[in-house]
Order: C-alpha cells, then sequence, then structure tokens
C-alpha cells in the first residue's frame, strides 16, 4: 500500500492524497496533529485520495472528533466514491457532512 500524504494547500485548506488504509493512517494521524486542527475552520480536499478501506473512514472520524472537541469545524470535500459507500454502511455520511 502507498504512502498517504497530507499536504497544506496555500489556502490553509489541506489535501490528502495516497492510499488510506490500517498500514498509512498511523502517519497521517500523527502528522496531522495543531497544524492542521489548531485552526477554527478546516476543510479536507480528499481528491487525491486513491484507495481507501474502514481505517481511511476511522481517520475522518478521529479528526472530526477530535476538532468538535477543540471547537472548531472540519469539512471533507472531494470525498472518493469508495469512502462515501464505506460510510453509508456504517451510517456516517451525514454526520461526517461528507461531499
Amino acid at each position: 500500500m502507498a504512502d498517504a500524504q497530507l499536504v497544506e494547500n496555500v489556502d490553509g485548506s489541506w489535501l490528502l492524497q495516497g492510499e488510506l488504509g490500517y498500514l498509512s493512517v498511523p502517519a497521517v494521524l500523527q502528522h496531522a496533529g495543531v497544524d492542521m486542527l489548531g485552526k477554527e475552520k478546516v476543510t479536507v480536499d480528499l481528491k487525491g485520495v486513491t484507495r481507501a478501506d474502514s481505517a481511511g473512514l476511522a481517520l475522518l472520524v478521529e479528526w472530526l472528533r477530535e476538532s468538535e472537541n477543540a471547537g472548531n469545524s472540519i469539512e471533507f470535500v472531494n470525498v472518493p466514491a469508495q469512502l462515501l459507500s464505506i460510510a453509508r454502511v456504517c451510517g456516517l455520511e451525514e454526520i461526517l457532512s461528507l461531499k
């Protein structure tokens, strides 16, 4: 599985790219930290995600939880169909406000 990367864009949004699986998600989660979730409103663009499984969905849930605990908001855009399908099956599509 290819490593996933989280890159900050010039506008302050974040681009997530690569494969999101149980091997790559822990590194992405650790990398995000305060730089990403320390902002009042965070936008994460998933257009670069090439493959995702339930670990990828768990990453989004964790970011949502951390963001809410910090009193911030997070938005996920350009979510791949594979990840949307997993979220639907788990009943998380609406909670995560996936677009």
